[in-house]
């Protein structure tokens, strides 16, 4: 445990020294299983054996047919981008909501909800959202600071709502049901959207001048808004109800793998982007060569992850905090509650992906181990992984926004945004007291899930 303990300590300090994620724990991975087999860092018996796990851990990530779930996900989400869904997604909740006072920021939260049910990124969510909606709401005045602030915690609904590619890699890496998973992911996926709305009618509740009110849309444009919005929705259903059955009966009686659903939606958004006009040759290739770079970074990753996770085990840390429990009688909600707050610290140094692949390994056990649901704690940990993309000092959303905008100060965005992680904390403290708003639509499904 102690030498768990230390390697764990080793890749903080790494990371914060600026190495990247993959290497820190590859690098912690790979030396301490030296050292676990061996007895020292430089004995011959243990490199060899260390050379070996990390030798198979490559060859076996890439040969995973489970994980080419990931690049057709994340190929779908670019594909919706090029077809323009972003903009209408938009258009519709402006038109509904664009009227209040800080209803373009609503607007902004709950069109980041829509594209986040097509997409599965979060920094995808954020980028493309932030080009459509931040010249609407300068246009009209509204605060820098709330602008930027809808649009980065708005993207953080990206890795809740399905189909979210988080949940698919803690679904591989768990080997709990991503269908599952995906349900589970939607009453708290919209759970977030209404607290956001309520954090900005706070913000504009203490500061009328950060959010005009924009122009009533009438009915008319209202509904003629929602006609454009109709692909959105057979996508959605494509991927998620041919996921659960939707489409078997006669004559088709399809029901698709999560790899199958991800295939079917890359191929539905391509054809919808290609009749939109939003494709062409050089687009189309700049899009293959985004997902196979996005792909190879995240297969880069989840390999040191694993790498780190086989010496952790090989050093006993999660049967060691098994017995640590057990010797001191802690309550199983006492011990959920320490694991909530280590993430939170986490967040401050981690972005989600890295966190949640350094971490899970280590609790999974000891979580199921106390009878906690391994889909309610996945979603757990998803909610708590969103607070890091919007908190400082790392909050990865807010420094894509800073990017993609340019000319306001990352003090700005951290500052308009803090009502919105406030209100996750909320969220967060609702799931976890109340389980059955997680597991009720996975469980309803019973046996359709995969």
């Amino acid at each position: 445990m102690t030498a768990a303990l230390i390697g764990f300590g080793v890749v903080l300090v790494l990371v914060m020294m600026r190495m990247p994620i993959v290497f820190a724990m590859g690098f912690v991975g790979t030396f301490g299983f030296v050292y676990e087999r061996g007895g020292s860092l430089f004995d011959e018996r243990g490199f060899k054996a260390a050379m070996s796990m990390v030798g198979r851990q490559i060859t076996d990530t890439a040969q995973d047919y489970g994980l080419s779930v990931i690049p057709l996900f994340i190929l779908m989400g670019l594909f919706v981008n090029k077809g323009g869904l972003s903009r209408e997604l938009y258009a519709v909740s402006n038109a509904f909501l664009g009227h209040f006072r800080g209803g373009l920021a609503m607007a902004t939260v709950a069109a980041c909800g829509g594209f986040s049910a097509i997409c599965g990124s979060s920094l995808a969510t954020a980028a493309t959202m932030s080009k459509v909606a931040m010249p609407e709401m300068r246009r009209y005045g509204y605060a820098d600071s709330l602008s930027t602030a809808s649009i980065a915690a708005g993207g953080t609904l990206g890795i809740l709502i399905p189909p979210s590619v988080i949940l698919v890699i803690y679904g591989l890496l768990t080997e709990t049901s991503i269908g599952k998973l995906f349900m589970a992911g939607i009453i708290p996926g919209l759970l977030g959207i209404l607290f956001y709305l309520f954090a900005v009618r706070w913000t504009v509740y203490r500061n009328p001048d950060a959010g005009p009110a924009g122009v009533k849309t009438s009915w008319s444009d209202r509904f003629a808004a929602l006609r454009g919005v109709w692909a959105v929705l057979i996508l959605f259903i494509i991927v998620i109800g041919g996921l659960y059955g939707v489409f078997d009966f006669e004559p088709l009686n399809l029901t698709f793998s999560p790899t199958e659903a991800a295939g079917m939606g890359a191929m539905g958004a391509f054809l919808i982007a290609l009749f939109r006009g939003g494709l062409t040759l050089s687009s189309t290739f700049e899009t293959l060569q985004e997902t196979a770079f996005t792909t190879a970074s995240l297969f880069a990753v989840l390999i040191g992850a694993q790498i780190f996770s086989n010496f952790v085990n090989l050093a006993g840390l999660p049967e060691a905090l098994i017995e640590l429990v057990t010797a001191y009688d802690v309550s199983p909600m006492a011990v959920m509650l320490m694991i909530l707050c280590i993430y939170i610290v986490l967040g401050c140094i981690f972005e989600s992906l890295s966190m949640l692949l350094l971490t899970v390994p280590i609790f999974f056990p000891l979580v199921t181990s106390l009878g906690f649901d391994p889909i309610w704690f996945g979603i757990v940990v998803v909610v708590v992984t969103e607070i890091s993309l919007i908190t400082p000092p790392v909050g990865l959303n807010v420094f894509i926004l800073k990017g993609v905008v340019g000319d306001v100060t990352t003090a700005t965005v951290f500052r308009g945004v803090t009502p919105f992680w406030i209100a996750d904390l909320f969220r967060l403290a609702l799931i976890v007291m109340v389980p059955w708003l997680v597991l009720v639509l996975p469980n309803s499904m019973g046996a359709l899930g995969h």
